[in-house]
């Protein structure tokens, strides 16, 4: 029976570090798209390298505030302002796609600033841009992490070290992911567009998460303490984020952008 649990355990890490992985990976083509846009001044020889010196800058402030977060993460405040500010970034993007408002792209809005044509200022660009961008995933993550159960590990900074090490995991795919695959998603987004939606309303969903989360608190005590860890809130979790992945991946949507390619 023990071994059972701690199997149903693993494969819960090993699932919800996948999700991660995947969301990372959609959120990150538009990510690469910019970092290409704020170096794209430097000679050929010295792009890449811009790009590898800021995702290197990048994965360590990334860490950095990944320790931070880990010692405030179980603070309900902390928790509450999470959910809520992935429930706006989520719903925001999610809305703006089904009333087909569309924002300037942001490789347009990188264009029309000033950006600084040396090398180092060229890579301390990138790697603030990629920080501003690990926001939104760095709370996800924190959010889906949360709500695994905890692991004999122990404590690494404030959370579970097994729950630490999949935030980190994320993070660590996210950079690779702009680095090496980005070009692949993009590929992917621009055959199946509702995908972008997808990752938003999963952005959104994780919110919920982490409502339930905060909700379920010591201090808070509106839902009960374990019910976040419970096999009902888990099933439902993973069922409804399988459910936004399906209908993303099969929208009208997408067969309207494959017709209009084949226009053009």
């Amino acid at each position: 029976m023990r071994e059972e649990r701690s199997l149903n355990i693993w494969l819960e890490y090993v699932w919800a570090l996948l999700i991660l992985v995947v969301l990372e990976g959609l959120l990150s083509a538009d990510n690469a798209l910019v970092l290409a846009v704020i170096a794209k001044h430097l000679p050929d020889k010295q792009k890449t390298k811009a790009i590898n010196y800021g995702i290197l800058m990048a994965l360590g402030f990334r860490f950095a505030a990944l320790f931070v977060i880990s010692f405030i993460a179980n603070v309900w405040q902390v928790q509450a302002i999470g959910a809520l500010y992935l429930l706006y970034l989520g719903l925001k993007h999610v809305i703006r796609d089904f009333l087909g408002k569309k924002e300037e792209p942001k490789e347009q809005e990188e264009e029309k600033t000033s950006p600084a044509r040396g090398f180092w200022s060229t890579v301390g660009k990138i790697a603030f841009a990629d920080l501003v961008f690990a926001i939104d995933s760095i709370l996800a993550a924190v959010a889906l992490a949360l709500g695994l159960p905890d692991s004999p590990f122990g404590n690494f900074g404030g959370m579970d070290a097994a729950q630490f090490t999949v935030v980190v995991l994320g993070g660590i795919a996210g950079l690779v992911l702009i680095k090496f695959a980005a070009e692949l998603f993009i590929r992917l987004l621009e055959k199946r567009p509702a995908l972008e939606t997808t990752a938003y309303a999963i952005v959104a969903w994780v919110g919920v998460k982490l409502a339930v989360i905060t909700l379920a608190h010591e201090d808070i005590g509106v839902i009960d303490h374990h019910f976040p860890h419970s096999t009902v809130w888990t099933v439902t979790f993973y069922g409804v984020l399988i459910a936004l992945a399906l209908i993303g991946w099969f929208s009208p949507a997408n067969r309207r952008a494959e017709r209009k390619a084949e226009q053009h």
